[in-house]
């Protein structure tokens, strides 16, 4: 006697055909969500999905709110030794236990992404640098309870370190900085965005023990001085990314330093250092040709010669901030995109808060083919007939700009009211 078997049962017996190898293979390009999913298809389907070479690579964000600490534990015991990325930022119920059973099980993870996870302490990096050897990234962003502790622990255990990142661990100083230099030679990449704590010392490690760096974020560490930077400038000729914002007892000293010494520098960021001026500037266009972004918000000094001077030695540069630098005119706008640059490459412009900008910046700026952004915001000279005319040249072309209400024109007739309607509506 023949038997039929309907359309579901065909489909699990073909899904039985499929060798487990091949469905290994199609599992591990898929995310947490869809593994998740196929987990649910039949039993054989679930054992394979949530095998753990299937799970490599574990990004937990999209579940921040429901991902607790047992989760984790079991992730950890699943994946053992396959697991090599974990990120875990945002995951603010995580803690210590969570973390110290998935270094327990996971000794081969090699990038960790604790950010945001504000209730582990030195006792988490405590156990990931006595069991994670390999490990090469660990990202402690706003992990607040962190301390120096975690850097000497770090040292410690996991020499070959090649990123790290402790911005807003407000607890971290500069003796955890030199622990983590003296331990972790092969850094190359360093952010501190926020620590109060981190001053030249800290920074002068950094440059004696680690000649590898690449990229170096000292946002808002107020207390850096020339000194340091040109340290960084002078031991890393590899740096290609540095942030410096908000570090405003800067010079034209570090830039002069950076010109020197680091010539494969792409990404400059200065943002309130109003200590430097053309002169610096006109360093950096003379020797770092491969410039790209470059962000010199209320670097209040600096004039249209900063400009001629980056349009001239700088053919890369794609984003430029020149935001609440108030000196710039027409003509630095004329001069930057008569350089090659604006031709070629600049695809990003912001100019908020530049009082001497007309619209013959819009009218010079029509050159710019590749022009895909320009800021506007407070540019009282700025007309919207310009902005529709520079959008027909370039169709493309997003613009943010701001045009305040118009003023009302004075009362010539009756009596002169107390208040203005503001004051009313207030």
């Amino acid at each position: 006697m023949q038997t039929f078997l309907s359309a579901t049962e065909l489909d699990d017996e073909l899904i039985k055909q499929l060798p487990k190898e091949v469905l290994l293979r199609v599992f591990s390009y898929l995310d947490v969500v869809s593994l998740c999913r196929c987990a649910q298809v039949c039993k054989y389907w679930n054992v394979l999905a949530l095998d753990g070479s299937s799970w490599q690579k574990i990004n937990l964000f999209d579940f921040q709110r429901d991902i607790e600490g047992p989760v984790i534990e079991n992730i950890s015991q699943r994946c053992g030794g396959f697991l090599k990325s974990l990120s875990l930022r945002g995951c603010q119920s995580v803690g210590d236990q969570s973390i110290r059973t998935l270094a327990n099980h996971c000794h081969n993870i090699e990038h960790l992404d604790l950010s945001e996870c504000k209730k582990i302490t030195d006792i988490s990096t405590q156990s990931i640098s006595r069991y994670c050897v390999k490990l090469t990234a660990i990202n402690l962003d706003s992990c607040s309870n962190i301390t120096d502790n975690s850097l000497k622990y770090l040292s410690d255990g996991c020499p070959n370190l090649l990123e790290i990142n402790v911005s807003w661990c407000h607890l971290v100083s500069e003796n955890g900085i030199e622990a983590l230099a003296r331990g972790c030679v092969k850094l190359r990449k360093f952010c501190s965005k926020g620590c109060k704590q981190i001053n030249d010392n800290a920074i002068s490690c950094l440059a004696k023990y680690c000649p590898e760096l690449m990229v170096l974020n000292l946002h808002s560490c107020e207390t850096i001085s020339d000194a340091s930077i040109r340290q960084i400038a002078a031991n890393c000729p590899k740096l290609q990314k540095l942030c410096v914002s908000k570090c405003a007892d800067l010079t034209d000293l570090s830039l002069m330093a950076l010109s020197q010494h680091n010539h494969q520098l792409n990404t400059l960021e200065v943002s309130g250092c109003r200590n430097f001026t053309d002169i610096g500037f006109q360093a950096l266009g003379r020797n770092c040709k491969y410039l790209e972004r470059m962000d010199l918000e209320e670097c209040s000094q600096i004039t249209d010669l900063t400009l001629a001077h980056l349009a001239t030695g700088c053919p890369s540069l794609e984003k430029l901030t020149l935001s609440h630098c108030e000196l710039i005119t027409d003509d630095g706008i004329r001069q930057l995109t008569a350089g090659s640059c604006a031709a070629e490459s600049l695809s990003v412009l912001e100019l908020d808060n530049c009082p001497l900008i007309t619209d013959r910046t819009l009218e010079h700026l029509v050159s710019c083919h590749n022009l895909q952004r320009i800021e506007l915001f407070d540019c009282q000279l700025i007309s919207r007939g310009a902005i529709r005319k520079l959008k027909n040249h370039l169709p493309n072309i997003k613009v943010h700009a701001y045009f305040a209400p118009v003023t009302p024109p004075a009362v010539t007739t009756g009596h002169r009211p107390r208040y203005c309607r503001c004051c009313e509506i207030l």
